[in-house]
Formats: C-alpha cells, sequence, structure tokens
C-alpha cells in the first residue's frame, strides 16, 4: 500500500468513527442516570393524598358536625356547662375539666396551652379554692400547666404517672401526692369522682376519670369524636390496648365523653364510629401484609440492602392500605388525610412485629 492510499485508509477511518461517535453519546446521553439518595419513580396505585414528609397543598375541608362552640379570642377560651357542678374548660384543640363542690374546686388536668386561664375560667362560676389536681396521665400537653394554679394540697394520679414524672424531673408537673393502682373514688362534699386505671394503651397511667352523677367520662388520647385520632394513633405505646381501651369506652354505661382534644366533646356514636375504623384499619393493614410482595419494583441493585428491601415492602404495604380506607373514611372522619399515613405506618408495624 503506497503513501496515498494508506492516507486515503486513514481519512475514511477517522470519518467513519466520528459519524458513528454522535449515535453513541446520543445513546448514552439517553439512558436514565440514578441519582443515590434521590426520589424515584412513584410506587404502582400510589394514593392521591401525599404520603408522609410531601407537602399538601390544601387539606381536606373540615365538616361543620365536628365543629364546636368558638371560642372567644379575646379570653382564649370557652367554658361548658355539664350540670351538677362540672364544667369543661377548652380552646377548641385540647380540653380539660373542673368540679365545684361545695369547700372548694377539683382540677382535672391542666393543659399547656391555657393553664394560666383556668383560675380565671373558674373565677367565672365559682370563688372557692382549688383543693384537688387530678392528673389524666403524664404527658406535658396535657399537664404540662399545673405549676402555674401555685400549690395545690392534694394531687392524685396512676402510680405509673409518679413514675414517669419522677424520670422526667419536670419542674411544670408537680409530683403526685396520692396514687393508686387500679381504682380510687374521690368524695368531696356531696361531690363523686371514679378514677380507673383499665391499661397502658396510650401511655402507662392514663385513667379514666367518671363523674356518676353528672354521666360524664374523661378519658385523655383514646377518644377523638369525630376525627382522625392524632398521628400513630396518637403516638401510643401500646397499639392494640389502645384500640381495646376505645372498646371500654363503647361499653360503658355514659352521656358525654370528654377525649381530650378537638373541638367538641363525645357522643356513643362518635365512640362507635372510631371503633369501627379501627376494625377497618386493622383489617386493611392485615390484607395489606398478606397481599403485598417483598421486592416488587426494588432497584436490583439494592436486593442486597435489607433495610431498602424492607422500606420499600413498608411503603407499599401502607400505601395500599391508604387506598383500601380512603374511599369509605375520608369523608367520615375530620383530619382524614392529615394523619391517614401515619395510621397505617403504625398499623402494619404493629401487625408485623407485635
Amino acid at each position: 500500500m503506497n503513501d496515498s492510499r494508506i492516507v486515503r485508509y486513514v481519512l475514511a477511518l477517522i470519518i467513519t468513527i466520528f459519524s458513528v461517535f454522535p449515535t453513541i453519546t446520543s445513546a448514552q446521553s439517553e439512558t436514565p442516570r440514578i441519582e443515590m439518595g434521590t426520589a424515584g419513580e412513584p410506587y404502582p396505585n400510589m394514593p392521591l393524598i401525599p404520603p408522609i414528609g410531601v407537602r399538601t397543598g390544601k387539606y381536606f375541608d373540615i365538616p361543620e358536625s365536628v365543629q364546636g362552640p368558638a371560642v372567644d379570642p379575646a379570653k382564649g377560651y370557652r367554658l361548658q356547662k355539664f350540670g351538677g357542678g362540672l364544667y369543661m374548660i377548652t380552646d377548641n384543640q385540647i380540653q380539660s375539666m373542673f368540679l365545684v363542690y361545695d369547700q372548694g374546686v377539683v382540677v382535672m388536668d391542666a393543659p399547656q396551652s391555657y393553664a394560666a386561664h383556668i383560675r380565671q375560667a373558674i373565677a367565672e362560676v365559682s370563688d372557692r379554692p382549688i383543693t384537688h389536681l387530678i392528673y389524666s396521665h403524664s404527658h406535658a400537653d396535657h399537664i404540662g400547666g399545673a405549676k402555674t394554679l401555685g400549690d395545690i394540697p392534694t394531687i392524685i394520679a396512676h402510680e405509673e404517672t409518679l413514675r414517669l414524672l419522677k424520670r422526667d424531673a419536670d419542674p411544670n408537673r408537680p409530683l403526685p401526692t396520692v396514687t393508686f393502682k387500679d381504682n380510687y373514688i374521690l368524695h368531696v362534699g356531696e361531690q363523686v369522682l371514679e378514677l380507673s386505671y383499665h391499661g397502658p394503651g396510650h401511655v402507662p397511667g392514663n385513667i379514666f376519670i367518671y363523674a356518676p352523677k353528672q354521666r360524664v367520662l374523661m378519658v385523655i388520647d383514646t377518644v377523638f369524636p369525630g376525627w382522625m385520632p392524632w398521628r400513630r394513633f396518637a403516638v401510643s405505646q401500646d397499639v392494640l390496648d389502645e384500640f381495646a381501651r376505645v372498646e371500654d369506652v363503647r361499653k360503658m354505661d355514659w352521656d358525654t365523653v370528654v377525649g381530650g382534644h378537638v373541638t367538641r366533646v363525645g357522643t356513643h356514636a362518635d365512640v362507635e364510629m372510631q371503633a369501627e375504623f379501627y376494625r377497618d384499619i386493622k383489617q386493611a393493614a392485615a390484607t395489606a401484609l398478606a397481599t403485598t410482595k417483598i421486592g416488587e419494583t426494588l432497584n436490583p441493585l439494592d436486593k442486597g440492602n435489607p433495610w431498602a428491601v424492607y422500606d420499600n415492602y413498608i411503603d407499599r404495604v401502607a400505601a395500599q392500605c391508604v387506598n383500601t380506607l380512603t374511599p369509605k373514611w375520608s369523608t367520615k372522619l375530620a383530619g382524614f388525610d392529615v394523619f391517614i399515613w401515619d395510621q397505617c405506618y403504625s398499623m402494619e408495624q404493629t401487625l408485623r412485629i407485635d
């Protein structure tokens, strides 16, 4: 091969390479590049309700049926009279009670959000001193304002509440002076309050407070009249026991239930509806766990990562649970869309592990 032919051959080869190169680079550019740790394609049949961590543009409207009377913004609370000297105080987000008797007043819980107004609220109906304070349980949102009431001669709580408060060492939640294990009946003048402990559910030490004369039952963080419960079943330490506590409330004889949160008191119909929702979500999560296959839709490169395998599986279980419950319950429970993902994650974990 002479020099001229070699030159022509090399030129032809170069032209061929450059003519093919754009095709190669174009094909490479069309191959999606997966960045580690970033969002992938949505799971199949993903619910329309945004999952945890995804911002919601507009939450579902709150039904009129769950609205309570308005709170006077100048006062920051409202009083609801049950009769027989028993009253509820609320800011339409959290609730507590007090009972007036011939020598004084028994206060039940001192929420952080309006504890400073409790004495003002009592003064609307009585000039008698606070003689007793009852803690429903240990959580600060319900009793974290106790210190603002000043020195109360008698503070009553379950023995588990005392244990937890000693551990927490919060000066805003003074330690109980009287504790009990199963039942305690408080007689003050002609008034009676029956305190009872049924199980850990929401938190160890969470008690039932019943005023038999007024037929009012106070059970905090267990019943949410007309509303989706707070996230993860009100962060219950024992979800199935919390479900059992709702069944206890359902079977008891009372006229009004005070649940400690949201906009109004509850009725038997409210408790029946919450019990039905709990049955439905338990069944929905159980079905999702049984029918969802581990490993489907997982990136093959992640099969050696057991945390990723189960994160993928649990996400799809929760998504199926949300899809199952949405048609029936999204228009029945206020705030359904706010916490339904939390409830499904909590329910699948309870059934899978507990």
